[in-house]
């Protein structure tokens, strides 16, 4: 899937490099990261009148520059390998950074949820607050400082804060030639001999050309799965049946095209008493007007809090509660006034990323460019129908309509238009593995014995594209089995994000951030402990003693393989 270039087309190098590392260029710097290391680290530019090698060649090539991407290129450079990682847009980072989602953790993430790295990279979001913004001193006195105070995440933070500390952790690698990131190319093809990929053809947006990248090992990290169709690995997609995962909840048949909703998350301030009002969109009175059956089986307004559980929560930028404090990235409480020139943190900043701009009437997974791009614009116009309805129309709980002083924050999301850059996926294709989690293996105690990570999180599964209502189901501290990340067939192409071996529904609990990480850490790492064994990964998993000493070396490096019994409480 190709994103629309206008996303971010006009905005100039220097306003982008602003936005980029947080911060107006008039203001303090935001960033640590020298910002012309910021550049080299986010692409490969030509000189003008050059082109580019057409061939490029590596120890591992990373096709997606997502959280799971970013974490495979630390742990394979770390272990002295050459990487290159491709990223589609301008924002490495995934679903943390250009798709605007602050993380979804688990209960434990402050101490033991995650791995090192991950732990470093919340870390690293503190700490630049605490060196670069203007926080008050209880706000800079906290250790467990949370910028946006929001509710669904210990660490809300803006997108480009993260997007720079990502680029921190990777600056080493960069600077001493050992990763390469080639921003805005994406994979058109590839050539495969029987079970091995030997080479992924890119498109090099910014220079309208080809290039084509070798290695011994690739990487799928990317959103939808793009590169299994494409190397003809094969894949599962939506929900499988009750007779193919024996899964209580599983559907009494398959459901191939039944995934998920994406979501065009957007950023938003409220300004009290001023007038910040969109054009009202085309179709915007359809969007008011549509009606989706909820859990209870009764139909409510897509554009409204009326659904039960929305009512519980309601919306208030005034009283600042409710949805708007859900996924703030920005408490304007936590900042001095007189320290914040740029006005950056004179009002909160929330995202919206709510069930009511859930785009659920499309797939963007094996479809034309042309359906994707349409599915992702009527799903931007939802999100601008659910934004122009509450600055007129949703109920105020003083009786009033509307809240007129809501605001676009392109700054916050690094776009034109204040939306993200690219979708808000939830379910990816998925790999056709040597071992599949499913719903009873996150429900009932299961121990893997061959596991390279842990992680939490409920068996959350929003509106699919079947009209199926979301449900959010219990589940227990779970591992990460090796096996869910090979494939069936190939034998040098491993996923390293949402596309592991999981179902519809165990996909719900292993999508969130940490967890997206720990694969992305341990495929990487993976990749470089059977090129230094002279080793496929299917024969590390094969033996007892290889797939030892491979756990051995992740939990060296900071890789929890298991939960403590008991858990901390």
């Amino acid at each position: 899937m190709t994103v629309p270039p206008e996303r971010t087309a006009g905005i100039g190098r220097r306003e982008f490099l602003a936005r980029a590392v947080g911060a107006p260029l008039v203001a303090a710097p935001l960033v640590a990261v020298p910002l012309a290391l910021a550049v080299s680290a986010c692409a490969v530019v030509p000189r003008r009148g050059r082109s580019p090698a057409a061939d490029v060649r590596a120890d591992l090539v990373i096709i997606g520059g997502g959280l799971g991407g970013c974490a495979a290129a630390l742990a394979a450079a770390n272990r002295g390998l050459r990487v290159i990682m491709t990223e589609e847009t301008d924002w490495i980072g995934g679903q943390l950074t250009q798709q605007g989602v602050p993380p979804d953790e688990n209960a434990w993430i402050e101490t033991i949820g995650g791995t090192r790295r991950y732990l470093a990279l919340r870390t690293g979001i503190r700490e630049h607050y605490r060196r670069h913004a203007p926080l008050t001193e209880r706000a800079r006195a906290n250790a467990r400082l949370n910028p946006g105070n929001c509710w669904v995440s210990r660490v809300g933070a803006e997108p480009t804060v993260a997007l720079a500390v990502l680029h921190e952790q990777l600056a080493p690698y960069v600077a001493n030639g050992q990763l390469t990131i080639l921003r805005r190319h994406r994979a058109v093809a590839a050539d495969v001999h029987r079970d091995r990929v030997q080479a992924v053809h890119l498109h090099d947006r910014p220079n309208d050309r080809r290039l084509t990248v070798h290695a011994p090992y690739f990487l799928d990290a990317t959103e939808l799965g793009d590169l299994l169709p494409l190397t003809g690995t094969e894949y599962v997609t939506g929900a499988e049946s009750r007779a193919q995962t024996g899964e209580p909840h599983a559907k009494d048949a398959p459901e191939p095209d039944n995934v998920q909703s994406f979501t065009m998350c957007f950023a938003m301030e409220h300004r009290d008493g001023e007038q910040h009002v969109i054009d009202r969109p085309p179709d915007y009175a359809a969007w008011r007007d549509l009606a989706i059956p909820a859990a209870d089986g009764v139909p409510y307004r897509l554009l409204s809090f009326d659904e039960p559980a929305n009512a519980r929560i309601g919306f208030d930028p005034v009283a600042r509660t409710g949805y708007w404090s859900y996924r703030r990235v920005i408490d304007r409480d936590l900042f001095v006034r007189d320290g914040n020139p740029s006005g950056r943190y004179a009002h909160d900043v929330t995202i919206v990323n709510w069930g009511l701009n859930d785009y659920s009437f499309g797939s963007l997974i094996d479809v034309s460019e042309a359906e994707a791009q349409a599915h992702i614009a009527r799903a931007t116009e939802q999100g601008r129908s659910l934004l122009y309805w509450l600055q007129t129309e949703a109920p105020r709980p003083n009786g009033g309509a509307g809240w007129p002083g809501l605001r676009l924050r392109p700054d916050i999301l690094g776009t034109n238009d204040g939306f993200a850059q690219y979708p808000y996926i939830r379910e990816s294709r998925r790999i056709a593995a040597a071992f599949t989690v499913c719903e009873q293996h996150v429900t009932t105690p299961t121990t893997f014995a061959d596991s390279v990570g842990i992680g939490h999180y409920s068996m959350d599964l929003h509106r699919t594209t079947r009209g199926d209502y979301g449900r959010y189901g219990t589940t227990i501290p779970f591992q990460i089995p090796l096996g869910a990340l090979l494939p069936k067939r190939m034998e040098n192409l491993l996923p390293a994000a949402k596309n592991i071996g999981t179902t519809h529904l165990s996909n719900g609990c292993y999508r969130l951030h940490p967890v997206e990480w720990n694969i992305g850490e341990s495929a990487g790492a993976l990749v470089a402990f059977a090129l230094a064994r002279r080793l496929t990964p299917r024969a590390v998993h094969a033996n007892a003693e290889h797939r030892r000493d491979f756990q051995q070396e992740l939990q060296r490096d900071g890789v929890p393989l298991a939960w403590p019994d008991p858990l901390p409480k």
